[in-house]
């Protein structure tokens, strides 16, 4: 198998048809697609039976499991892909006709005596066929890590295929009680190891951020999953992600949202700091703020 789709899904039965149907209208066609339902209430299961029943060109594995959350669901996709890329798309989005085709003709552009140094490859999305989220690199392709994305003036969602025998290397961290992690605490992770994508320049997948949709619920999602965030922030301060001020700005922000439910040590915990620093740190930025005001 050359490419496994992935699909995490939770309450999506009434949109989750439009990426079946980019499936069966892709041009390459050595792919599964895999289905995780993370506790759906509604219709999904029986619209994905349907799907199964249907004569496809490709399989479809679906399971349902217990709802905890998109990392966790693909910690279980990984296990049970068979591709030898593992393509997350999320139910809400679909594929461009040319979507997995491209996908496999970029791969195959990197050398197999390079390859060990990849740990995949990154198409665009687009909120339309020829609308483009974020800013990207001028030129087809570009080999660079993640971390480097800013530096390369890339921005935004971007459709990230990994090597599955990566993924099965670094499995999403998972906490009691968490059911949110940002994806980059593990794309982070590969890059900072040394690991590089090759991006290339073309629309692959058109998305729809829908009020329901992670995207949408961001910063809440955040604060209910500190353990989760804490490690984002601490990696990204490791990574040089965040630096000076707009690191202290972010670490902040999150010790203010959750100083009323936690102890100053529990969050220095969660960020993997010495709390007699964090302290000190943020009695700084009061003093500063305070002086700035009075006199600035």
């Amino acid at each position: 198998m050359r490419i496994t789709v992935f699909t995490p899904t939770y309450n999506r039965a009434y949109i989750i048809k439009n990426l079946f149907d980019s499936l069966i209208r892709q041009s390459f066609t050595d792919f599964e697609w895999i289905v995780i339902d993370d506790g759906s209430t509604d219709e999904t299961e029986t619209l994905c039976a349907e799907f199964m029943r249907s004569a496809t060109p490709f399989p479809i594995i679906y399971k349902k499991v217990p709802n905890g959350g998109k990392h966790r669901a693909i910690n279980v996709g990984v296990q049970l892909a068979r591709g030898e890329l593992f393509f997350i798309v999320d139910s809400d989005d679909y594929l461009t006709d040319d979507a997995l085709e491209g996908v496999d003709i970029i791969e195959k552009t990197i050398p197999l005596e390079e390859r060990r140094r990849f740990a995949g490859v990154c198409g665009m999305k687009g909120y339309s066929l020829d609308q483009p989220i974020g800013t990207t690199f001028s030129g087809t392709t570009l080999d660079i890590s993640a971390l480097e994305r800013k530096k390369n003036n890339i921005s935004g969602d971007k459709s990230e295929v990994f090597y599955t025998e990566i993924l099965k290397k670094y499995p999403f961290p998972e906490f009691c009680g968490e059911n949110f992690l940002t994806e980059c605490v593990v794309w982070d992770k590969i890059a900072a190891d040394g690991y590089l994508l090759r991006f290339y320049n073309k629309i692959s997948m058109v998305c729809n951020y829908l009020p329901d949709g992670l995207t949408a619920r961001y910063s809440q999602l955040m604060l209910k999953n500190p353990q989760g965030y804490g490690l984002y922030l601490y990696q990204s301060v490791q990574y040089k992600k965040l630096q000076g001020l707009e690191k202290w700005e972010a670490i902040k922000k999150y010790y203010n949202a959750l100083r009323n439910k936690e102890t100053l040590f529990q969050i220095a915990k969660y960020l993997h700091m010495n709390p007699v620093r964090l302290w000190l740190r943020l009695f700084g930025m009061r003093l500063y703020k305070k002086i700035y005001d009075q006199w600035g």
